[in-house]
């Protein structure tokens, strides 16, 4: 089996749930304590031994591009400065993580859509598909747990955990049985089901390794309200057989939610190795008064 090395980064939302932030700054570039969420997103594929990253984007996002980009005068100007040394590194490094590539969504269409765009970048390799939205701190990089297992059984395989059943309905629902472990066999998919439909638990969060397949399925799946679904397109592969889910392991946080964005910086500053103990000794306080 091929080893997955291309992933697909979406990062073409409005982000109108995290507004009047997003107003102006992508949601992608929005900090958790000093890093852009999407910097974690890419770290994490690389993590996972991709070499070739796809970022899909928008007008009004050329932060994310400039990000990933060498920032000469800023370099040149830590270079000399010993005290400023690591600062220069991890400014530095933000152009050296993997070959990423920009590519626009001209209009927003949606997911499936956004993917589509990736079709030339794909070829007819197997990639790693890393929702922009949601960041995961794992040990063992989520998107490595999937490409591991995609690997293993040469199935599409979506990342999932169980999510409370009232939640489901902002998800997708999955029918599934076990096959080995934390991995399932994928047999039916439904988005944003009514309570009465669910199925499980169990909703994609974040992380997808597809086959190059996948495009033509999205070619020939019916558009609804003008958009093709892409668990819909995910689903076709689940009848055939070809869809397997990971149970992964890692703490997600919603990046284009504001509870997800708190959540985020709290849990990361209290492992930041700069502020986690002053940061520990100020949430103290602040419980204590509560």
């Amino acid at each position: 089996m091929k080893k997955i090395t291309k992933a697909v980064i979406p990062a073409a939302g409005l982000g109108t749930r995290v507004l009047p932030a997003s107003k102006s700054v992508p949601k992608e570039m929005l900090n958790i304590v000093d890093k852009p969420a999407i910097q974690y997103i890419v770290e994490e594929a690389a993590a996972a031994g991709i070499t070739d990253i796809l970022i899909i984007t928008n007008r009004g996002k050329g932060a994310i591009e400039d990000h990933f980009d060498h920032s000469f005068e800023l370099e040149k100007n830590l270079e000399g400065n010993a005290a400023k040394r690591d600062l220069y590194e991890s400014v530095l490094a933000c152009s050296d993580i993997a070959d990423i590539y920009f590519k626009r969504q001209k209009e927003t269409k949606g997911l499936a859509d956004a993917i589509y765009r990736a079709k030339s970048f794909v070829g007819d390799e197997p990639f790693a598909i890393l929702y922009g939205d949601d960041v995961i701190d794992a040990e063992y990089p989520v998107t490595k747990q999937l490409t591991d297992v995609y690997e293993k059984f040469g199935n599409g395989v979506v990342g999932v955990q169980e999510v409370p059943r009232e939640d489901v309905p902002k998800y997708c629902t999955l029918d599934v049985t076990p096959l080995e472990k934390n991995v399932m066999q994928v047999h039916d998919m439904l988005e944003k089901p009514s309570l009465s439909e669910i199925m499980s638990c169990y909703s994609i969060l974040g992380r997808v390794v597809m086959p190059p397949e996948i495009f033509g399925i999205i070619e020939n799946t019916p558009p609804v309200n003008g958009e093709v679904g892409f668990t819909a397109a995910m689903n076709t592969l689940a009848k055939q057989g070809r869809l397997n889910a990971v149970d992964f392991v890692g703490n997600r946080f919603d990046m284009g939610n504001k509870l997800g964005i708190l959540k985020a910086n709290c849990e990361m500053g209290l492992r930041h190795p700069e502020l986690k103990d002053d940061f520990k000794a100020y949430l103290k306080e602040l419980v204590s008064k509560l």
